[in-house]
């Protein structure tokens, strides 16, 4: 295929991780981002064997390594009873596999510098609110309705609540759902922790708290940690009026342990409401534009597939159509290889939610006798730690990706 003209509309990690991909295949890429300053939004978050390959795939591992933080196990516990109700582990896998949990800022960082050293353009303060496909090209229109460019393909990063997919002829059934998560980013130097898991407490499952060490978001910090605490979007405002000390005084009550970390929320100002949606767009292509990342599915984070799903659709469009002979069928590709892996974890992700987001007691009576009972047997621990790592169903070969050797990358990044 010829070298083709692509307008990536995003530049977040799907679209700066794109850009990466295509260009280096030979494309010319230019990056659209609706805000005047590209930047991330959010706390932390997870990064599995999937995602950590993509980005050793891009020569990023070492500098994702650095400010990272190694993640080895799950750990979650009845806030009550202290009873252990999720236990995962990476090493129930051979292989070495581990998880590696950064700030958001840490892993935008990563790709925008590495975007900004190929040369590439980001064009900013443009917001696309539709796209018009005409004579085999495809352009992107202002909400004014001017053209903002002409181009061979146009690859939609710009997130969950995606107006390009939202008007596409694939535009997905969105299911919002009722419970998010209050999130702040906090530190954790001399502050006693378990710095290699992701540990929560539950109540039911209508309480969920959990505080993820993520490393540092910028070169030279201290360490951070991401704490969250799971409730209904729609009960957020009544949180808030209660006030903060009722709201800390609640977790408090559960975890007491975390203390020192609440000592440092002051104002509602540092938490940041998440709030999520259930949407698959199927197949992720239309009239000249690749769905990838939230634009192309989004759900609940509870298995922490969200960002390492967008660099795997990254690598898997750049290997797609570096295989094929026209545009077209490059696309097909692409859609053919995501398939089954997206339907999967978005199959998972929707099913396993309900046991630890909402006001069903009998399901989370399950989940803490039944489920956790039987995840201790074998294949069980296997199979879950699998699904955590994102590798039940091989997401690499189709996107022309070789996992990494983790004892010999563990053994690099010590």
């Amino acid at each position: 295929m010829k070298p083709l003209d692509i307008a990536i509309a995003g530049a977040g990690p799907a679209g700066l991780a794109a850009a990466l991909f295509l260009s280096r295949a030979g494309h010319r890429v230019e990056l659209i981002e609706r805000f005047e300053q590209p930047s991330p939004v959010g706390s932390g978050l997870l990064m599995q064997p999937t995602g950590l390959t993509v980005l050793d795939a891009l020569g990023l591992s070492p500098a994702i390594h650095a400010l990272g933080n190694r993640i080895d196990r799950l750990h979650g516990a009845d806030a009550r009873s202290g009873r252990t109700v999720l236990d995962v582990r990476y090493d129930a896998l051979a292989g070495g596999r581990y998880g590696l949990a950064v700030h958001r800022a840490a892993l935008f960082a990563t790709l925008h510098d590495a975007v900004a050293a190929a040369g590439l353009h980001i064009r900013t303060g443009i917001t696309l609110a539709k796209a018009e496909t005409r004579q085999a090209r495809t352009a992107l229109h202002d909400p004014e309705g001017e053209i903002v460019g002409d181009y061979d393909l146009v690859v939609d990063a710009t997130g969950a609540r995606s107006q390009l997919a939202a008007a596409s002829v694939v535009a997905p059934a969105v299911r919002e759902l009722p419970w998010g998560a209050f999130w702040a980013t906090l530190d954790c130097d001399g502050i006693a922790h378990d710095a290699r898991a992701l540990v929560q407490r539950y109540d039911a499952a209508k309480v969920m708290i959990g505080v993820l060490p993520v490393g540092r978001a910028h070169a030279g910090e201290g360490q951070k940690v991401a704490f969250f605490w799971s409730l209904k979007v729609a009960d957020a405002d009544a949180v808030q009026r209660a006030g903060l000390q009722h709201w800390k005084a609640r977790i408090l009550d559960y975890w007491p342990e975390t203390a020192p970390f609440l000592d440092q929320i002051t104002d509602w100002d540092q938490l940041t409401l998440a709030r999520y949606a259930h949407r698959t767009t199927l197949p992720p292509v239309a009239d000249g534009i690749a769905f990838i990342g939230d634009s192309a599915h989004s759900t609940s984070p509870q298995l922490g597939q969200g960002a390492n799903m967008a660099l795997l659709d990254a690598a898997a469009l750049a290997h797609a159509l570096s295989a094929a002979s026209t545009l077209e069928e490059g696309l097909a590709a692409y859609a053919a290889a995501r398939r089954n892996h997206v339907r999967l974890f978005q199959l998972l992700s929707y099913v396993f939610t309900p046991f630890y987001q909402s006001d069903s007691r009998a399901i989370a009576w399950l989940r803490d006798r039944l489920v956790a009972t039987v995840a201790k047997v074998p294949p069980a621990p296997q199979i879950l730690a699998a699904i955590v790592s994102g590798t039940l169903a091989d997401p690499f070969t189709r996107a022309g990706l070789q996992e990494c050797c983790w004892p010999e990358r563990a053994l690099q990044e010590a």
